[in-house]
């Protein structure tokens, strides 16, 4: 028995001694040859003797064995590869611009920046047909060093750090690489300047490892411009080349609604979907969106998740559907596996039945009232934004919007120019700093303007969309859920202590609640509820009864830590340290409070 037991350990550690020469080969010395072993980068280098183990557990009857840990392991290769996420990048279309300026400059070609639309685009195509390199990123960095005393030097530093993101992705296995995304994407030039750059560093169709280029269409002008962008894109054979067949494009919302107000920026969205889908269809391209929407409803989020998804514009999602998932929100979907199960199962059904939907085609009297709505809204929202003089010095001291910069949170700067006004300004501490004095005008400011109708017949016509266009609804009942978490005598308070001394900021106060007010009475009129809270009265009811005796008190005390503060100067002092501590506490507060408005 002895004899039989130490055999078995000694031909067991024979098998064991056996895989590890076999993973680690040893030199004559008994060095480990780490440097001679290549990482394995590919999923197929892996998948491929996995799936010999699997076939020969099957093939010698051991199926529980196969079906066990191996079958996991098999299933996790094949989703996620050998870099468990693909990676993403995202840059602004301006970062591009500059640096292909600069090495136009550089080589004596000109100025990219002032060439037309059509001048760019045919540089362009020039060089992604040409066999030799456009530049050499040595000799530029030698330029850099060499005119590093130069005032107004060609070649920068900034140049420099954007190419050296091309190289350091190039570096990359191409299972690791996903979308590259162009912020601010406003011309078919845009696009193809990427590619360009990409193609510098060997990064090709041909070679495989190029990212798929993706638009992100933000503002009203450029999503109403995207289907032109894209057919023109279409038109351009060395694109269409790279593409293989599919195109990924992504809707902005924070932005648009920044830009235009809530309701025009979705009929804008919803428009020009239809029309990206119309284009990629004639060229025999298989679209998909990748919808850049927020946690937060100002910044397009949807807390009802499955019918968000069935109220989008018709041939849209086809089974395909890209959504991103902010910080905020998610510990609140994914921070535990039943919360993230049960929200993966809701995306995977919506998809499902997306497919089977019978989606409500717009009429073209409900077209007609959305181009009245949107126009009038869009209006009514730039001429306070935009146009009154009153509105950045009164958004600035009327909230928290300079002081959240302090908080130890978010990706990005606050701004996209820091000396900017509001055009520059992000879209989160937009809607944030809104969400914080409870008056979430990010959401509702334009609507009421743009839904209060004239007629009888127009009224009669936006109460039928109310009722039997989903996407419509959906909308509208949003806003409503927005409004009910509004708080007018709290708003009022922040401008009676923060803007005492200003009586056009309190005046232009006044004037926005005015607004408020109007939004409320007109989504009453459209939804035909007999509260503004509508459908949402039992949130509204819930929020009053538990949520608002705690926040009510933390808004007070954040008012008076604002004054407090902004009266100090720009002393550091061991108080003052306390109080913006303390304010801090209070702006996370808030925004917990608020849920998905904040």
């Amino acid at each position: 028995m002895s004899s039989s037991k130490n055999a078995s350990s000694n031909r067991k550690a024979e098998r064991d001694n056996y895989a590890l020469h076999s993973i680690l080969p040893y030199n004559n010395d008994g060095d480990n040859e780490d440097d001679d072993i290549a990482p394995i980068l590919e999923s197929e280098e892996l998948m491929k003797p996995l799936q010999i183990i699997y076939d020969s557990l099957i093939e010698t009857g051991f199926e529980t064995v196969a079906d066990g840990r191996l079958i996991d392991i098999i299933r996790r290769v094949s989703i996620f590869g050998m870099t468990l996420l693909k990676l993403d990048i995202r840059e602004e279309s301006t970062i591009h611009t500059n640096a292909l300026d600069s090495i136009t400059r550089y080589l004596g070609l000109g100025s990219y920046k002032e060439w037309n639309e059509e001048a760019r685009l045919s540089f362009l195509q020039n060089e992604l047909t040409s066999k030799r390199p456009l530049f050499r990123l040595s000799a530029l960095e030698n330029a850099l060093v060499d005119n590093a005393d130069d005032e107004n030097p060609i070649i920068t530093a900034s140049l420099i750090k954007t190419l050296k993101v091309y190289q350091t992705a190039s570096t990359l296995g191409r299972e690791a690489l996903g979308a590259y995304v162009i912020s601010q994407a406003r011309s078919a030039s845009d696009v193809l300047a990427v590619m360009l750059l990409q193609r510098q560093f060997g990064m090709t169709p041909e070679n495989g490892n190029m990212m798929r280029i993706v638009p992100l269409f933000e503002t009203l002008d450029d999503l109403n411009n995207a289907p032109g962008i894209l057919k023109t894109l279409f038109a351009i054979s060395q694109y269409v080349g790279a593409l293989k067949g599919e195109q990924e494009v992504m809707v902005g919302y924070s932005d648009s609604a920044k830009d235009a107000g809530r309701l025009a920026a979705c009929w804008a969205q919803y428009t020009s979907q239809e029309g990206m889908v119309k284009v990629a269809k004639e060229h025999n391209i298989e679209l998909t969106f990748f919808h850049g929407k927020g946690g937060t409803v100002g910044r397009g989020g949807n807390p009802d998740l499955y019918n968000a998804i069935l109220s989008h514009p018709p041939n849209t999602i086809n089974g395909r559907f890209r959504v991103t998932e902010q910080g905020e929100m998610i510990t609140q979907n994914f921070g535990s596996p039943t919360i993230a199960e049960r929200n993966l199962d809701i995306y995977t059904a919506a998809i499902l039945r997306e497919s089977f939907f019978k989606h409500v085609e717009p009429k073209k009297e409900w077209r007609k009232q959305m181009e009245r709505i949107s126009k009038i809204s869009c209006a009514d929202y730039r001429k306070l934004v935009r146009d009154d003089e009153r509105f950045v010095s009164y958004f600035r001291r009327a909230t928290p919007e300079l002081e959240l910069a302090k908080l130890n949170i978010g990706s990005r700067p606050a701004k996209r120019n820091p000396k900017g006004g509001i055009e520059s300004l992000r879209a989160i501490p937009w809607t944030f700093a809104w969400a914080q004095s409870r008056l979430h005008l990010s959401a509702w400011l334009g609507v009421g303007r743009g839904l209060k109708t004239q007629t009888e017949t127009d009224s009669k016509e936006v109460r039928e969309m109310y009722n039997e266009w989903p996407w419509f609804r959906t909308i509208i009942n949003l806003i409503i859920m927005i409004l009910t978490k509004t708080d007018i005598s709290i708003n009022k308070t922040y401008d009676e202590i923060l803007c005492h001394d200003n009586a056009d900021h309190v005046k232009l106060g006044k004037e926005v609640r005015d607004k408020l007010k109007e939004s409320r009475e007109v989504v009453l009129n459209v939804s035909g509820a007999t509260n503004f809270a509508g459908p949402y009265s039992d949130i509204q009811r819930l929020a009053t009864q538990i949520r608002v005796p705690y926040l009510d008190p933390i808004n007070c005390l954040q008012i008076e830590l604002l004054k407090e503060l902004r009266g100090m100067g720009d002393e550091e002092s061991v108080i003052k340290n306390i109080r913006t501590d303390a304010l801090m506490v209070s702006i996370k507060g808030i925004a917990q409070g608020m849920g998905n408005s904040g």
